[in-house]
C-alpha cells in the first residue's frame, strides 16, 4: 500500500494505528501528503488577521481522493505500481479495509467475524466519532465561550456513554475486553490521546475529569490502549502537536474541518462544496 497521510491528522492516525496493528501482515509506504503555510486574512474569513492554508497537497492525493483528504490508501498492482482507481479513503472505512487485507486470526481482527459484534463495533465507532471526536474541534475553533463549553460537555457526555459501555464487557481494557483492539477503540484513540491540549489552550475547566466515577472505566481503557507497543509507535510528539494545533485554537486554520465548524456544523458534517478553501 501507499499510505497518503499527515503526521498531525487524527483522522489519518486511525489508519496508522490499524496499519501498525497489522504490521506483520500488511506492508505500506508512508507518504506525507499535506503541508501548511500562513497567509494574510484578506477577506476576514477567520477574523484573526491571519489564516493557515494547506499550501500543498500531493498530486497523488488530489488524483486519488476527490476530497483531497487523508488518510487515503492506494493498493499496488501485480507489478508493484499504485492503482489509484482503487484508492480507499474515509478514516473509519480505511480501518475496516486494512483489517480485511490482513485477514488475521480472530483475536487480532479489528472487525469481529461474529455479525452481532461487528455490528456493535460499527455502531459505537460511528457514535464516538460523532460524540467524542467532532466536538474536539468545536472546543478549539468556535470563538464563543458558551459554544466551546457546550461542545466540551457534549464530548465528556460521549466519553461517559463509552465508559458505561466498556464496563459491560468485563475488564474494561478495550471495547471488546482483554487486549483485543477493535475499530471502535481506534475510532476514539487519536482524539483521546490529544485531549491534553484542551487545558493548555482553553484552561483548567476544559481538562477531562478522569477522577469522576463515570469515567473510571474510560481511564482504565485509556491507560491500557496507550500502553500497547503497536500503538505507542504511532503517537506524535506532544509538544510538536501542541504547537501545530494552535492554528485551530486561535481559529486561523482553514482546513475543511475548521471551515465546517466555523460555519456552525460538526466536523463530521463537512461538505466539499461548502468547506473548500
Amino acid at each position: 500500500l501507499r499510505y497518503l497521510s499527515a503526521w498531525f491528522c487524527p483522522y489519518a492516525h486511525r489508519a496508522t494505528i490499524a496499519l501498525e496493528h497489522h504490521a506483520d501482515l500488511v506492508s505500506y509506504e508512508w507518504v506525507e501528503a499535506l503541508g501548511w503555510e500562513q497567509r494574510n486574512d484578506k477577506n476576514n474569513v477567520t477574523g484573526t488577521g491571519k489564516e493557515w492554508w494547506y499550501h500543498w497537497k500531493a498530486d497523488e492525493l488530489t488524483r486519488s481522493n476527490p476530497s483531497g483528504l487523508v488518510p487515503t490508501l492506494i493498493p499496488l498492482d501485480e507489478e508493484g505500481k499504485p492503482n489509484e482507481e482503487k484508492s480507499v479513503y474515509e478514516s473509519l472505512i480505511t480501518i475496516d479495509y486494512i483489517d480485511a487485507l490482513a485477514n488475521a486470526e480472530e483475536q487480532q481482527r479489528l472487525v469481529p467475524s461474529d455479525p452481532y459484534l461487528a455490528a456493535k463495533c460499527r455502531y459505537w465507532a460511528d457514535k464516538v466519532n460523532r460524540e467524542c471526536c467532532s466536538p474536539y474541534y468545536g472546543v478549539l475553533v468556535r470563538t464563543d465561550e458558551e459554544e466551546r463549553m457546550e461542545n466540551f460537555n457534549k464530548l465528556v457526555s460521549g466519553l461517559k456513554a463509552f465508559s458505561r459501555e466498556i464496563e459491560k464487557n468485563g475488564d474494561g481494557k478495550t471495547f471488546l475486553g482483554g487486549d483485543r483492539l477493535s475499530n471502535t477503540d481506534i475510532s476514539l484513540m487519536p482524539w483521546a490521546f490529544r485531549y491534553y491540549i484542551f487545558e493548555h489552550y482553553r484552561g483548567e475547566e476544559y481538562a477531562i475529569p478522569y477522577d469522576e466515577p463515570e469515567l473510571h472505566a474510560y481511564k482504565e481503557w485509556f491507560d491500557n490502549v496507550f500502553s500497547l507497543e503497536s500503538v505507542k509507535r504511532t503517537l506524535p510528539d506532544k509538544d510538536r502537536y501542541l504547537e501545530h494545533i494552535g492554528k485551530y485554537a486561535d481559529s486561523s486554520a482553514r482546513s475543511k474541518v475548521a471551515n465546517a465548524v466555523r460555519r456552525g456544523v460538526s466536523a463530521h458534517e463537512i461538505e466539499d462544496d461548502k468547506d473548500t478553501y
